[in-house]
């Protein structure tokens, strides 16, 4: 049930790999400002879910833990995302809603390892990398900002995105996390303010109510690498500020799975039973 003015919005930005502990250090004015503005607060990947991208993001974008999705590794083979679609799928197919996503990680947009994972939002991006490297991903992630940018741009009616940002994490995986995995952080952070810029710009924003939702999926060992369990593996963090969210005020708990639950509220949606989602909104 859609009980929302049309003016509700959402754009949810994916940082992959982005450890919690080393914010604090670094120079991100943009993802301080959302902090501010709502609440930046931490995740435990749960129990029975790998700290792997692949089962971490379909959970984040579903609304649902491995044992329903079927994700349990970068491969997507034996996925149940016809049961249980990413909100960019369902908001388009089962609500009228004109969606987006873009990144430039293979199995969430094309039909490879399995995937994808967005099956069908309104608009797909998908930018390539020229070659398996930290300079490439962070060109990628330009790309794929420059790609958002440019829908967010359009004139034209538009209710929630994804866009994925992936090199902090090949960063982390190539060089550790160090110098180098700590400036592209910041180069992300620069990144989220070009969305967030792109969305103060369209020729609706004065009528539009938007609700910006940060994320990532999970840590690293302090020399580059997940998929274990220890604490900063583990660890992950959700950052949100829009209508509903009153500043300094976080959710007493946070699982991934509330990130697409929060998206169906901010928009007015009331998630039907059958979706049978294991999130909660980040507001009641």
């Amino acid at each position: 049930m859609d009980t929302a003015q049309d003016t509700a919005r959402v754009l949810v930005v994916g940082i992959d790999g982005v450890r919690l502990d080393l914010l604090p250090e670094l120079d991100t004015p943009h993802l301080d400002g959302i902090a501010r503005a709502g609440f930046l607060a931490p995740v435990e990947v749960d129990p029975g879910t790998p700290t792997m991208s692949g089962p971490c993001w379909t959970t984040i974008v579903t609304g649902v833990g491995v044992t329903k999705h079927g994700v349990w590794a970068n491969r997507f083979d034996g996925n149940r995302l016809d049961v249980f679609p990413d909100f960019t799928t369902r908001l388009a197919a089962d609500c009228g809603k004109r969606t987006f996503a873009v990144g430039g990680w293979a199995p969430l947009f094309l039909a490879q390892q399995g995937g994808p994972l967005f099956v069908a939002p309104t608009r797909l991006g998908y930018v390539a990398p020229r070659a398996d490297t930290p300079e490439a991903w962070e060109e990628v992630d330009d790309r794929v900002t420059a790609e958002a940018e440019h829908l967010l741009g359009l004139d034209e009616e538009l209710h929630a995105g994804f866009v994925y940002l992936g090199a902090v994490d090949e960063t982390a995986h190539f060089l550790g996390c160090g110098q180098e995995y700590r400036r592209s952080i910041e180069a992300a952070d620069r990144r989220l303010g070009r969305l967030l810029t792109s969305v103060r710009q369209r020729s609706g924003d004065a009528a539009e109510q938007w609700t910006i939702i940060v994320v990532t999926d999970h840590g690293h060992r302090d020399e580059g690498g997940h998929g274990g369990r220890s604490p900063q593996e583990r660890t992950a963090w959700v950052a949100a500020c829009g209508p509903g969210l009153p500043a300094g005020k976080a959710p007493s708990a946070l699982h991934h799975s509330d990130v697409a639950a929060h998206v169906y509220t901010a928009l007015g949606i009331t998630p039907d039973s059958h979706w049978t989602l294991d999130g909660t909104p980040f507001t009641p």
